[in-house]
């Protein structure tokens, strides 16, 4: 790191923008072989996290990439009917997604995507 440069939120390198669509089951001998493709409906952009955040899956042994892909295919998470409903409003007209998460430790995450598309957050509800 740069002497003097913040450690505010770091930045993640990943690619989860071309829609797919989910493909059947193949049964080849004993083995069942199955490819589970997410359905994305909207761009990422630039993907960052909090310390908060990043300190609450390493304490999870979870990977960022678990709840970006439910983000990406329009599993929101627990949120409530409303926000739910805002969100389809957002894919609609260009408005900022939100999705909501608990990691298997109970820490509640969040998951932002801007209006813009520019960047989506993984951050603590207490960073917002």
């Amino acid at each position: 790191m740069r002497r003097g440069a913040s450690r505010k939120s770091i930045c993640f390198f990943l690619r989860l923008t071309t829609p797919q669509k989910k493909q059947k089951t193949k049964q080849k001998g004993n083995q069942v072989m199955s490819k589970v493709n997410t359905l994305s409906l909207f761009e990422l952009g630039q993907i960052v996290a909090t310390p908060g955040a990043l300190l609450a899956l390493e304490k999870a042994g979870q990977s960022p990439c678990e709840f970006l892909a439910r983000h990406h295919s329009g599993d929101w998470g627990d949120l409530e009917e409303e926000d739910r409903q805002e969100n389809a409003r957002s894919l609609e007209h260009g408005f900022r997604l939100l999705s909501a998460y608990k990691t298997v430790a109970g820490e509640k995450l969040w998951v932002i995507t801007e209006a813009d598309r520019s960047v989506t957050t993984l951050l603590l509800p207490s960073e917002y």
